[in-house]
């Protein structure tokens, strides 16, 4: 792991700099605390301060989370070349709960090394084994929990990934020095016992461009499963066999960040560890939008003025978006969401979640692989992109065809574009978007090559390596060009 370069980290932090919220930690050691560079607690002595390039390194060296500024609550760590890819398939998997009720050896085998490997590879580039990292993910969320909600101590435990109370409730002591009843007692949340509503905060690095990010998810918003205003987005999920509505809404920014607030259902408590992974890359919560910005002013994108905090819309559900992408092939985003709500009234399953405008879950690929041709055209869509619906659904129903941001993205990219009837511009599209690759590119979008002064495809190409690697984000600033900023 590259060393932090403490006269950096001093500056950021005695500046309390939002920039390098997550970027780093510090450790103080006449306390054995943690915090986020942002603490509002007093300036410590330099001489007693340690860099921490993430919070599982902080632990792994005997300190313990503050619990004024959180550090569960601090955006995750996003630049590109931060890892190898190993190592960074392996802690995204991680922190998605891959090793909750899994060996390690086992999500080894799925990433295609050997148990050895993964942990040579992460002690590597992150100082710590795949155990410690994935237990300082669990403590982290269960602090979150007894701080911020009244859940039942039992739900904390097994919504935070442990797999047994006693392991949860002993480990969390011999880590914080905390007992986690003492915790609730001392952070009184505003939840009651008795809601039915769990609510979460969800940091990022400001600025974040709140206005932009909601009008490009309402414009293609799937009736029936998503509902999107001014002030929130709401959407039934399911995550394995759990179901529910999830809202995320924008909070006033404060000492210990900013962030978003996710409300979550009762119902869907247990599925927490994979619904934040979800909710922060739909949101893009871990971009860094100074540097990002910076980068493409220095590379002269031909915008103007830049949009400021404007994000990469994610995807809650890979598959979901890339038969969005599909069906928006050739026709206008109004188009699309009208075929897309079709698709969804025909094929995606019905549910009751107290809420008129919400009834259905969104398309799977089982339901829409069983489907076949015939009815999946039934919907208005010409023979061939039906069947390019149908093989996507059969490859991702198989298991052959996997939509994470933790995939290889050009062997993706690759298989995708065997599929008949998807091109280019679907196949960077579902990159930039189900995979989260913030280097993906549709070059020959239209509206992209018009944005960037009449270009052709290859022109566009050429113009945009020097705008590497944010060119998702360079793709986003074109295409927000003509919205006046909120």
């Amino acid at each position: 792991m590259a060393p932090l370069d403490w006269d950096s980290c001093t500056r950021a932090l005695e500046a309390r700099d939002a920039r390098f919220d997550g970027v780093f930690f510090v450790g103080i050691s006449s306390t054995g605390i943690y915090c986020r560079p942002i603490c509002p607690a007093r300036a410590t002595l330099r001489r007693n301060r340690r860099f921490f390039a993430n919070a599982a390194a902080a632990e792994r060296a005997g300190y313990r989370p503050c619990l004024r500024c959180r550090p569960e609550l601090a955006p995750g760590f996003a630049r590109v070349d931060a890892v190898p890819r190993l190592a960074q398939s392996a802690a995204a998997r991680i922190a998605a709960g891959a090793l909750n009720g899994k060996s390690v050896d086992a999500l080894a085998r799925e990433l295609g090394v050997t148990g050895r490997q993964l942990r040579r590879a992460l002690e590597r580039e992150l100082g710590v084994s795949p155990i410690e990292l994935a237990q300082t993910h669990r403590l982290l969320l269960a602090k979150h929990l007894l701080t911020d909600t009244r859940l039942p101590m039992s739900q904390v435990a097994y919504a935070s990934g442990f797999q047994s109370l006693r392991r949860f409730n002993a480990l969390f002591r011999s880590r914080y020095h905390l007992n986690p009843a003492a915790l609730r007692r001392r952070n009184a949340a505003p939840d009651r016992p008795t809601d039915e509503i769990v609510r979460l905060t969800l940091g990022y690095r400001p600025p974040l461009d709140w206005a932009a990010l909601i009008a490009f998810l309402g414009a293609r918003a799937t009736p029936g499963v998503e509902r999107v205003d001014a002030s929130s987005y709401t959407r039934t999920a399911r995550i394995g066999k759990h179901t529910g509505v999830v809202r995320v809404s924008p909070v006033e920014a404060r000492a210990s960040g900013s962030a978003l607030r996710l409300e979550v259902g009762a119902s869907l408590v247990p599925a927490l560890v994979e619904l934040r992974v979800c909710v922060r890359q739909l949101f893009d919560l871990d971009a860094e939008p100074s540097a990002i910005e910076a980068h493409l002013s220095a590379a002269k994108l031909p915008v103007g003025k830049l949009r400021r905090g404007l994000r990469v819309p994610g995807a809650f559900d890979g598959f979901e978006l890339a038969v969005r992408a599909i069906l928006g092939q050739q026709v206008t985003v109004k188009g699309a969401t009208t075929l897309m709500a079709r698709l969804t009234e025909s094929f995606g399953e019905s549910v009751d979640v107290g809420d008129e405008s919400l009834t259905r879950l969104s398309v799977t690929a089982d339901r829409l692989g069983d489907a076949g041709t015939n009815r999946i055209k039934s919907i208005g869509l010409p023979t061939a992109r039906a069947q390019t619906l149908f093989v996507l659904a059969q490859q991702v129903a198989k298991g052959e065809l996997r939509f994470e941001p933790d995939a290889n993205v050009a062997a993706i990219v690759r298989q995708l574009l065997e599929i008949p009837g998807v091109g280019a511009w679907t196949a960077e599209y579902i990159a930039m978007r189900a995979l989260h690759w913030p280097d993906a590119f549709p070059s020959g979008d239209l509206v992209l090559r018009r944005h960037a002064g009449d270009l052709t495809a290859a022109q566009l190409r050429k113009a945009a390596e020097r705008w590497r690697p944010w060119r998702a984000y360079a793709a986003m600033q074109l295409w927000m060009r003509s919205v006046a900023p909120a």
